[in-house]
């Protein structure tokens, strides 16, 4: 390419997941691209389903696949800043954890992937979309790419 170019590049870094099938997206403008990994290659349509996740990728910016693949200090972040935020609200102290656990669950809901509305049809769970086509399907890794991050 810099011979093309005729402008110095350098490759920053990169990325690559493992998968029996992977699908790719890259947004308009090329400044964001995703690419997720599933479990099984032999579903009806998996081309569709696949780009319709890459895309919620893109759109979303999931943190994690689920719940349990959150970082354990990220969810000791989102639990003080649950209970700084109910504290400063007057809540009684009692009610702080309880108040805090509440807003890690809407987190889990808003940030990770499986747990995230589909975007395409937002009463279905992105887990609910891929139960939809193959009971077993689900994503084993993904990675989302923009530039300047």
């Amino acid at each position: 390419m810099i011979g093309k170019t005729g402008e110095k590049m350098e490759l920053a870094h990169y990325l690559f997941i493992e998968a029996p099938i992977t699908f790719s997206y890259n947004h308009q403008g090329n400044r964001l691209a995703t690419i997720v990994g599933f479990n099984k290659v032999a579903v009806d349509g998996i081309e569709e389903v696949g780009h319709e996740i890459a895309m919620q990728i893109a759109a979303m910016a999931p943190v994690a696949i689920d719940k349990d693949d959150v970082d354990p200090q990220t969810i000791e972040k989102e639990i003080e800043i649950g209970k700084d935020l109910a504290r400063q609200e007057g809540k009684p102290e009692e009610m702080v954890e309880k108040i805090a656990l509440g807003k890690l669950n809407r987190f889990f809901k808003e940030n990770t992937l499986l747990n995230q509305e589909f975007i395409r049809e937002n009463k279905l769970t992105v887990h609910q979309y891929l139960q939809s086509h193959d009971k077993d399907l689900t994503v084993t890794s993904f990675k989302r790419l923009k530039l300047g991050e």
